[in-house]
Formats: structure tokens, C-alpha cells, sequence
């Protein structure tokens, strides 16, 4: 029984001995997240039976523990599994890549021939210091005679010049090492920045196998550091054809590892986000302050400002993707979210650079009409506007628009809207003329006792500058009181669509080619005269 214990216990000593076991895992695939990734990686390791320590090297520097999941053989049994970012062992051998190790190795030799001319040139120079002392010794020597001087002259004259000679010569090759040195060492990089970049992340498995053998490896789990972002070109010809989307990603990873060939996933869902269901408390009211409702901000609704964008001109042209990508892209609609499976292997390093993503091309059967709001903007935009929009899964993202094959600028897409319709701005359009201006001679200010009396009057002029006609929502506003001490009145509106509860006004106009319409509306305010309103 003793014996059998002695050596129970030396196995065990030999079993947690052993060294570990090393593997590499590739990256196979990826689902990628607004905020995260999922990474799925293989790798294989060839074990012994019983119980052995695996390090998976190449995993993303960052994981989510949580979310780490390992399937393997059924004759492999994983005991624990556990993510270092600095894992050290003596055990470790650092390979090197083919492409680069013939590289190392000249490096090597030509900085070993490099130190061997250094050292020839310290030593010359050494000895032209031993020759130089030499020679103030022997001129303090007066026993020399004028003979044996000249001769103690010419040999150090010769000596001199074949040692410099040959330090010069030295100095030479080694500038000519060093510019090898040089080339190799670009070569190393270029080599490196190849290379499938190796990230320090790393997975320790504990496992005990039934069967020696090859055992295979499937990894996944949680990482952050990566996300994705929908992106749109608008392309539109004229008018009266449908608007060519391209529907399109900007993919971005900085995990660590590079994702070579990859199948790509996009998700729009939120991983990480927290999954608790809300618990509603008791709803106490409160005083407070009450907001100052400016003209610039809260007067102004959501009608108008939802449609006006700021186009601008970008380095360069954006160029939509042909071919056919919608026959590799499958679209998932979910309870939850939206995924895009595509079977067109993709490269994204790990790099925080955006790259572009074709998923999808569609043709969006759309309604052109232009709008205008003078009072925010002086010019007319075009909108196209997209029915039934939801069966085409479109995301909030930005877009490029290009209109009668010209780049006119970006809009933003937001499908999140309560309308029937999607409002999608195709940039603006100059040949549509505005201007707003206050009729003076309309205009005033009157006194009444205690109050302030002003009447504003405005009047648009539109007019179409193009060769077919055109339809134009017009619209404009009214201020509106939030004191009762406010008074406020709409005496002209030219037959517009008022909304009393946001002051804004519609107008649907036809506009012949060439024809200029006049609006005009007119309000007054009457308040406290000892009392100021700064933005009217």
C-alpha cells in the first residue's frame, strides 16, 4: 500500500509538471455588434491521454470570461478556462515566421561582421597612438644622430599613412554594412506589417483527454474594441427614378488580432447592454424653474428642423460599389434586432481604421418634392419621399448623395420616425430661388396705456428658376406665448396650414417653370411696455 502511494504521488508530481501545450488559434468568423464582437476562432493541438494545461495563443486582448465557450471532441473533457493578457513561461518557445527568420538571420551576420570592423578600427587607431607617443619619446632622445632620426621619420611617415589608410578603408565597409543593415531591417518590417498580427491575449485551458490524438479546437466569445456602423449612397438620376441604394457598413476593430478572410456578421443589437426588466417607483411632482422658451430652440419644432441638413464637400468623391452583393447578403429580421449574414470573406485589421462593407443594393420607389424653411435656411431642398420604408431594414446611419451622377453632398437616414413616410434630403437645389424679407411700411410699434403693441409682416418670394415645374412645401412660422400677459395674433397666413400648438405654417405650392409666387403673413405682439422680450 506504501509503494502504491509513493507512486500515486510521484505521477501526480509528473502529471502538474508536464509543460504545457501551445496552439495558435485562427479567427473563423465574426459577429459584430454596435458596441462589441463575438469572435469565433479554431485551432488544433495534438495531446497525450490525461490531464494537460493548453495555452491558446492569438485571442483578442480584452474578453469577456463570461462569454468564453469552448467546443472540442467528445473524448475532451475542458476542466476550467481562464483569459491572461501576460501570460509567461519558461516553456514558451518563440517561433518565427519563414518569411521572416531568413531575414533575422542576415541581420544577424551582417551586424557580426559590422562589430569585427569596429573592432579593426579601434585597434588601427590605438596602434596610431601608440606610434604618435613613440615619437615624442624618441624626439626627447638626443642620442639619436641625424641618420637613424631620418629613418625613425620615414617609417613613422609610412606606418601613419597605411594605418589611416586602412582605418579609412574600414570606416568604408562598415558604411556599407550599415546600409545593408538598413535594407534588411525595412525588409523585417515589411515582412512584419504581412504577417498575421499576434496579439498577447492568450487562453489557459485545463483539460483531461480519454483518447491520445489530434484534438480540434472551437473558440467564441465577447470582445470589445469593435463595432460597425450603417452607411448609405443615395444615387438618384433624376426626378422621376426610383433612388438606387447601396447599403453599405464601416466595419472598425482594434481587438488585437487581424481578421484574415473572415465570414462577417453584422448585428444591431447590443450585447452588453443590461437585460434587467425596469421596476416603476412611486412618481412624486416637485416645483421648480420654468424653461426660457427661446425663438432658436424650443420654438422652433421638430417638423422643421427634422428635414434641414448641412451638406458639405468632401477630399474626395465617394464611389458607389457595383455588382451584384445582394446575392451574398442574407438579412435576418428578428424580435430584437437586425443581422446581416455575408458570405464574402472579408479582411478587417486590427487597425481602429474604418473599413467599408457592401451589404445590399435596393431600389427605393420615391416621391420628389421640394421644401423650403426661409426662416432656418435660405435655400430649397429636394426630398424624396419612401413609403412602406420599414420591409427594407434600414438603420439610423449617414449617406452620401449623388444626384444626376454628381456628388451633392451627405444626409443622415433615421427610420425611427412615427410618419408614414421617409423623408430622405437628396441636397439642395439652387435653381429655386427664396428670399424672406420684413415689409417695413407693414411693420410697427403702437402703445396702448399700459401696453406694447408690434406688428411684424414678412413676405417670401419664391420663383422657379428650372424648365419643368415644380411642387414646394413652403414653410414658416409665428411665435407663440408662454405668459398669459403675452398676447399674440395670426392676421395674415395666405391661405397656409396653421398649427396652433407650434406656430408653424404649410404651404403646398405649383410652381410653373419661371414662375414667382409672393407669400406673406403678418402677427402681432402685445405685452407689458415696462417689459423686454429678447427674442422676438
Amino acid at each position: 500500500m506504501k509503494k502504491f502511494l509513493i507512486l500515486f504521488l510521484l505521477f501526480q508530481a509528473t502529471l502538474y509538471a508536464q509543460k504545457p501545450v501551445f496552439t495558435t488559434a485562427k479567427v473563423k468568423a465574426a459577429t459584430v455588434y454596435f458596441n462589441a464582437a463575438e469572435i469565433s476562432q479554431t485551432a488544433s493541438v495534438n495531446l497525450p491521454a490525461g490531464t494537460h494545461e493548453i495555452v491558446v495563443k492569438n485571442v483578442a486582448n480584452w474578453v469577456n470570461e463570461n462569454s468564453i465557450q469552448i467546443g472540442t471532441s467528445p473524448t475532451l473533457t475542458v476542466l476550467s478556462v481562464q483569459f491572461t493578457d501576460n501570460y509567461i513561461s519558461e516553456y514558451e518557445i518563440d517561433t518565427n515566421s519563414p518569411l521572416v527568420k531568413k531575414v533575422k538571420d542576415s541581420i544577424v551576420i551582417v551586424q557580426k561582421e559590422i562589430a569585427k570592423l569596429v573592432n579593426s578600427r579601434i585597434s588601427e587607431g590605438k596602434t596610431i597612438d601608440l606610434l604618435d607617443k613613440n615619437q615624442q619619446v624618441s624626439g626627447q632622445n638626443s642620442g639619436l644622430n641625424v641618420t637613424e632620426l631620418m629613418k625613425m621619420v620615414e617609417y613613422y611617415k609610412a606606418k601613419r599613412a597605411e594605418l589611416s589608410n586602412n582605418i579609412n578603408a574600414l570606416a568604408e565597409k562598415e558604411q556599407k554594412l550599415a546600409e545593408v543593415l538598413k535594407k534588411l531591417n525595412d525588409r523585417l518590417e515589411v515582412n512584419n506589417k504581412n504577417e498575421e498580427k499576434i496579439s498577447s491575449g492568450k487562453l489557459i485551458l485545463q483539460v483531461m483527454n480519454e483518447v491520445a490524438g489530434n484534438v480540434p479546437l472551437e473558440i467564441s466569445y465577447l470582445t470589445n474594441n469593435a463595432t460597425w456602423a450603417p452607411f448609405y449612397d443615395l444615387r438618384a438620376n433624376n426626378v422621376t427614378s426610383p433612388i438606387e441604394m447601396m447599403y453599405k457598413a464601416q466595419v472598425t476593430q482594434s481587438t488585437g488580432i487581424d481578421w484574415k478572410n473572415v465570414k462577417l456578421t453584422l448585428s444591431s443589437g447590443v450585447p452588453n447592454q443590461n437585460n434587467q426588466a425596469p421596476l416603476l417607483q412611486a412618481w412624486f411632482l416637485r416645483y421648480g424653474y420654468v424653461p426660457d422658451y427661446s425663438r432658436n430652440e424650443d420654438a422652433k419644432s421638430n417638423e422643421l428642423s427634422e428635414v434641414v441638413v448641412q451638406a458639405y464637400s468632401p477630399k474626395k468623391n465617394n464611389v458607389m460599389i457595383r455588382g451584384s452583393v445582394s446575392n451574398f447578403t442574407t438579412i435576418a429580421e428578428n424580435q430584437l434586432n437586425i443581422s446581416f449574414d455575408i458570405d464574402i470573406p472579408y479582411d478587417i485589421l486590427s487597425n481602429g481604421k474604418k473599413h467599408s462593407v457592401a451589404l445590399k443594393e435596393m431600389k427605393l420607389p420615391a416621391t420628389y418634392k421640394y421644401y423650403a424653411a426661409p426662416t432656418a435656411d435660405k435655400e430649397a431642398f429636394l426630398l424624396a419621399e419612401i413609403s412602406d420604408y420599414s420591409k427594407y431594414n434600414l438603420l439610423k446611419g449617414e449617406a452620401n448623395i449623388i444626384f444626376e451622377g454628381m456628388y451633392v453632398g451627405k444626409t443622415f437616414v433615421d427610420p425611427n420616425q412615427t410618419s408614414d413616410t421617409l423623408n430622405l434630403s437628396m441636397g439642395r437645389d439652387k435653381k429655386i430661388s427664396i428670399k424672406r424679407e420684413k415689409l417695413v411700411d407693414k411693420s410697427g410699434t403702437k402703445f396702448l396705456s399700459a401696453y406694447k403693441v408690434q406688428t411684424f409682416t414678412f413676405e417670401t418670394t419664391i420663383r422657379n428658376n428650372k424648365k419643368e415645374a415644380v411642387q414646394l412645401m413652403l414653410k414658416d412660422q409665428y411665435p407663440l406665448s408662454t405668459d398669459k400677459e403675452i398676447e399674440i395674433e395670426l392676421k395674415q397666413s395666405d391661405n397656409a396650414k396653421v398649427n396652433s400648438e407650434t406656430g408653424i405654417l404649410t404651404w403646398d405650392l405649383n410652381l410653373k417653370p419661371n414662375e414667382t409666387k409672393k407669400i406673406r403673413i403678418s402677427y402681432t405682439v402685445k405685452y407689458p411696455k415696462n417689459k423686454i422680450i429678447d427674442n422676438l
